[in-house]
């Protein structure tokens, strides 16, 4: 008998004592014919099978492969998602670089922490004391009378960039203020909604067209760009309160008077200055972003100006 998979014939000596019955050797004479079938068509079939096998371990078998020219197009849209995605940086590089405006950085930095030093040694430890002794009331009331001495100037800045309601509104302001409201003490006008809106003829070069030029620091004032710097020497020359002391040889009420404003605005701003110095990177790059915001504020009156916006580029069109 054939054992299982067995690809030989059993002699004739083991055949001879199984002999069958005359009916039954055709039979068996038709199984020793298909094992030598088997036998000589193993050869053809060893490298059919090798071959299967060989397909069924190559990576992605019987997965459709892409035609040449779609790996190229694959090609083609990763160089463009590529090229799309280095234009975008570029913008956001072009737009920080835009917004800095900073060629004197070294020498703007030097000054800065000039002024930090300042700060730390006399103008912080004054504040603190001011907070801490003066009531809130009383800061209050300081604070009315500074706006209230900086009403000329408001007013000339409103009538040099024609807004003729807000030149309205500084006249009412000083006009109560300074009567009912003892000196400009008590914020009268406020309370009856007419607001005090700070002016600078540094808004008014901007609303006439002039640019801001590069950014700049100023030893004891601290972060400014050109045209604010020119502003600020037109109002320190013109301001009328300032000219009517040094006319009448007052100027220690002027200084007197810049003196009680830095100290008043530091104490308003003692923590959050603080807390941004402990978490900011670069401190020196944070106030100069914060200075521009604020004073594209005051500008536009609170109002977005889009040319603030970085350009996006238009990937649609490509």
């Amino acid at each position: 008998m054939l054992r299982p998979g067995s690809t030989t014939v059993p002699s004739a000596p083991l055949i001879a004592p199984l002999a069958a019955p005359r009916a039954a050797r055709p039979r068996r004479l038709g199984l020793k014919a298909a094992a030598l079938a088997g036998l000589l068509a193993l050869p053809l079939l060893l490298p059919t099978g090798a071959r299967a096998q060989e397909t069924a371990a190559a990576p992605d078998a019987g997965q459709p492969t892409a035609p040449a020219a779609d790996a190229g197009g694959g090609e083609t849209r990763t160089e463009v998602a590529e090229a799309k995605t280095a234009e975008a940086r570029a913008a956001i590089a072009a737009a920080q670089e835009e917004d800095a405006n900073d060629p004197l950085e070294g020498m703007n930095r030097a000054i800065f922490w000039f002024n930090e030093g300042v700060d730390t040694v006399l103008l912080r430890p004054a504040a603190k004391v001011y907070r801490t002794v003066v009531p809130d009331f009383a800061q209050t009331g300081i604070r009315n009378v500074l706006w209230n001495l900086r009403s000329p100037l408001t007013l000339a800045n409103k009538l040099l960039q024609g807004d003729w309601e807000g030149a309205g509104v500084a006249t009412e302001r000083f006009l109560i203020n300074s009567t009912i409201g003892l000196g400009g003490l008590i914020d009268v006008a406020g309370d009856h909604g007419l607001t005090y809106e700070y002016e600078s003829f540094d808004q008014t070069l901007a609303v006439w067209g002039m640019p801001e030029g590069f950014y700049l620091v100023l030893p004891f004032l601290g972060p400014s760009t050109l045209r604010d710097a020119v502003g600020f020497g037109v109002e320190a020359y013109g301001d009328p309160v300032s000219r009517y002391l040094s006319n009448t040889h007052d100027d220690w009420a002027s200084y007197t008077r810049a003196g009680v404003y830095a100290i008043d605005v530091r104490a308003q701003y003692l923590d959050v200055l603080d807390d941004m110095k402990r978490n900011s990177v670069d401190y020196y790059a944070t106030m100069r972003s914060l200075y521009r915001q604020r004073q594209n504020n005051y500008i536009h009156n609170g109002k977005v100006d889009p040319d603030q916006f970085p350009a996006i580029p238009d990937y649609d069109s490509k």
